[in-house]
């Protein structure tokens, strides 16, 4: 006789890009800065359904460069100019979430929005002022991780959601959990940062400085006012090299290269010409990194990363004063052992916070060989913990 016959779970598949605008200008958006915009857009996607009691939701913030396509496939965005590359299509953390994946759509009805700030539909530098008819440029307001969070908490209300039953995120998008756990603690029951951390370290300050300057000293910057001319593409590139040897550790990146070296053409006129596949690699990275995203958007991000100050968003006078809202939530922290992006060390310090704020918490370490994105490249790693948390108890 033959054996059961094994059925395929159905896949996120085909998705497209929603967006949200709410505009009042009685009551502005209100940057933390003081700024103010009348009108904002926020693209979001989302996957599953909502339960008729609405207590199924999760939100998922993304990482740096992420976009709100964590999953599924989507062939195009409307109004990016070129932006959403082939490598876009699928979603980022398709690996993760899905029916019967460690973030089960069948159970779970899970939300991923583009940031404020971002180049992806959402309110950014290039979208269009209205004042002028042109993008914004370095016009738009200075984005703190706050005022993005802000903004998906108003999304998530108009999606008729009080109360998520978790928040997600890895890597940038995990100091935007944890943003979201401190600053709205009854919205939230779950919260899990993903190589995160509560502070920004100095070697992580000195990277990020120097992708700044990659950028503003590109001659075409023209102080963030590009859009009519040609990009400031090598300062970006520059700056993607700069961060991409923080993202995955040197054997993945030895591993990754070619055998050979690839010479571009624009590389005839240069003194150095390459000569190991690795830094063939590094190139490569960042060109296609430069088809995808946009300098000013880098900017803002960055920004708000070198801003990031948990106590200042809060209002505590301590980062255990800050946490002890969070005592009716359970968090889930992961480390990556061979991060040096987010070194293990920044979640040993968020766990002691938590521990002495009296927060229910698990500390889970990852070992892996891939660093810091092995959050997005190695779901087996990650699906039991994730899995035993979120539907726990359900």
């Amino acid at each position: 006789m033959s054996g059961p016959v094994k059925r395929t779970r159905p896949k996120v598949g085909e998705v497209k890009t929603q967006f949200f605008t709410f505009a009042d200008p009685r009551h502005p958006f209100k940057f933390r800065t003081g700024e103010k915009l009348n009108a904002v857009t926020i693209a979001y996607e989302t996957y599953g359904k909502l339960s008729p009691r609405r207590d199924n939701a999760i939100l998922v913030f993304h990482a740096l460069s992420g976009s709100q396509h964590a999953a599924g496939h989507n062939r195009a965005v409307p109004g990016l100019n070129g932006r959403w590359t082939r490598e876009m299509h699928s979603g980022w953390w398709d690996p993760f979430i899905g029916p019967g994946k460690a973030i089960d759509t069948d159970r779970f009805f899970v939300i991923c929005a583009n940031y404020l700030g971002g180049c992806y539909g959402s309110s950014g530098p290039t979208s269009i002022n209205p004042e002028t008819g042109k993008p914004y440029g370095r016009a738009f307001p200075t984005v703190m991780f706050g005022d993005i969070v802000d903004a998906q908490a108003r999304l998530v209300t108009h999606l008729g959601i009080r109360k998520l039953h978790a928040v997600i995120g890895g890597s940038l998008g995990g100091l935007c959990a944890t943003n979201f756990a401190l600053r709205y603690p009854n919205r939230v029951r779950i919260v899990i940062p993903i190589a995160a951390g509560i502070s920004v370290s100095i070697l992580q300050r000195i990277h990020n400085y120097e992708q700044i300057c990659a950028i503003e000293e590109d001659k075409f910057f023209n102080g963030g006012h590009y859009y009519d001319g040609p990009t400031p593409d090598r300062g970006l590139a520059l700056a993607r090299m700069i961060s991409h040897k923080t993202y995955i550790s040197l054997e993945m990146m030895a591993e990754r290269a070619r055998r050979e070296v690839v010479r571009p053409d624009e590389d005839m006129d240069k003194w150095y010409w390459l000569s190991h596949p690795v830094e063939s690699y590094l190139r490569n990275q960042g060109l296609k990194f430069v088809r995808r995203f946009d300098a000013n958007t880098y900017l803002r991000i960055m920004d708000a990363w070198q801003r990031f100050d948990l106590l200042k968003e809060t209002g505590a006078a301590t980062l255990e004063e800050a946490f002890a809202r969070c005592r009716k939530q359970e968090f889930l922290v992961f480390s990556i052992d061979s991060d040096v992006c987010f070194h293990p060390c920044q979640q040993d310090e968020q766990c002691k916070v938590l521990k002495r704020a009296k927060v229910n918490y698990r500390h889970i370490t990852v070992h892996s060989e891939k660093g810091h994105d092995a959050f997005l490249l190695e779901p087996a790693l990650f699906r039991p913990h994730l899995v035993d948390i979120l539907e726990g108890g359900r």
